[in-house]
């Protein structure tokens, strides 16, 4: 009886979707050229924060100037995002205390694993993940700096661990005011059929669907963010469109826990502002809102009137779109350090200690420089995508 090989040709849909299978390769080779460009010499590892989500969890993380004795700051990114877009704030951060930034589980090059489909559950397991980074590197008491979906998170952190938290620092913060009834009665009908029928998807769905087209598709529809990192990259700035190909290429894990959190996208299912009272009136907090950005900026206002009595500085980086922390790079790597700074200096923040040294801005005026860039939004939120 003859022997047959049984060969098992893969069909081209299979090999389309089945191209990216060295992607993390390729992640880390992007990262690795991206962080070259910093001055200050890091160290990169995997912390085996073990069986939270998955049966053993691994977060990827990078550390800046450790041996310093000042209080350290944790930086958790934004949807779709890594380590390595921190490229323009790690070296000015680091020039005065240890800076630590990890790729929230489920992303960049950390493991990702099946989180819960529930909202509250999803978060839950983020947030826990990220305590047991805490306690597997030691760290008693830091700043916690959050974008976007970051924001989200390190707010729901300080909630459930408050001793943990020196300064609570959020750059233009998702998910934070309820979604606005008014607002989606006006929408068209046509924009709510697609939005009804994309609705299952994970958002960061075409760069996969697009396969080994997926940095072009990046390169096509975000040019914008590809030029925030021109003054550190010069000429290599294409390094950033295939990092973010390569974190989003990969099963989109910590992207189906978003989508368990998020409502229409704009907007968290268990948005912050309803639980502020949840959080220690006692730890300061300073908000940096780039004057352009896209996210529903609202609950500045309701958060500030919750705590009146405490420490909350607010910012609008005038010109400054959704990624705050690249657009306008040197005024928020100032900002942030000045909120550092203050806990250091002062144990027990107020509202009285608010500085004008910082050039804090009122309510009226943060509202004049939003009325004003208004207009000019319109063109930069057309390019802008609506990633967290």
């Amino acid at each position: 009886m003859a022997d047959y090989e049984i060969v098992k040709s893969k069909s081209w849909f299979w090999e389309w979707f089945s191209w990216s299978g060295s992607s993390s390769t390729m992640l880390r080779a992007a990262e690795k050229k991206i962080l070259s460009c910093l001055r200050t010499a890091y160290r990169g590892w995997y912390v085996d924060i073990g069986p939270v989500v998955g049966t053993s969890d691994k977060i990827w993380t990078i550390s800046l100037n450790e041996e310093s004795t000042k209080t350290p700051i944790v930086l958790l990114h934004g949807l779709g995002a890594g380590v390595a877009l921190w490229c323009l704030n790690l070296d000015a951060l680091a020039s005065q205390r240890p800076v630590y930034a990890i790729d929230i589980l489920g992303f960049g090059r950390s493991s990702r694993p099946v989180f819960s489909n529930e909202a509250q559950e999803a978060e839950s397991q983020l947030v826990r993940s990220i305590e047991e980074w805490r306690r597997e590197m030691q760290l008693e008491k830091f700043v916690l700096l959050g974008h976007s979906m970051g924001g989200f998170l390190a707010a729901s952190y300080s909630m459930q661990y408050p001793e943990r938290i020196k300064h609570l620092i959020l750059a233009d913060p998702w998910g934070f005011p309820e979604r606005p009834v008014d607002r989606i009665s006006r929408v068209p009908m046509w924009v709510k059929v697609i939005a009804y029928v994309i609705e299952p998807l994970n958002p960061l769905w075409p760069v996969r669907v697009a396969g080994p087209f997926g940095q072009w598709l990046i390169e096509k529809t975000r040019p914008d963010i590809v030029k925030k990192f021109a003054p550190i990259l010069k000429d290599d700035t294409a390094v950033i469109s295939q990092y973010l190909h390569q974190c989003n290429a990969q099963t989109p894990s910590g992207e189906s826990a978003f989508h368990a959190m998020m409502q229409h996208f704009g907007w968290a299912k268990n948005p912050i502002v309803k639980r502020m009272d949840k959080l220690n009136p006692e730890i300061p907090i300073t908000l940096l809102y780039g004057s352009r950005s896209w996210v529903d900026n609202s609950s500045w206002e309701t958060l500030k009137q919750a705590r009146a009595s405490s420490y909350i500085n607010v910012q609008a980086i005038t010109g400054a779109g959704h990624h705050v922390y690249a657009d306008k790079s040197e005024i928020f790597n100032k900002y942030v350090l000045e909120a550092c700074n203050l806990s250091d200096s002062i144990s027990h923040l107020t509202a009285s200690d608010i500085r004008s040294n910082s050039k804090s801005i009122n309510e009226q005026q943060i509202s004049l420089i939003l009325t004003n860039e208004e207009v000019d939004s319109k063109t930069a939120k057309g390019q802008e995508l609506n990633t967290p």
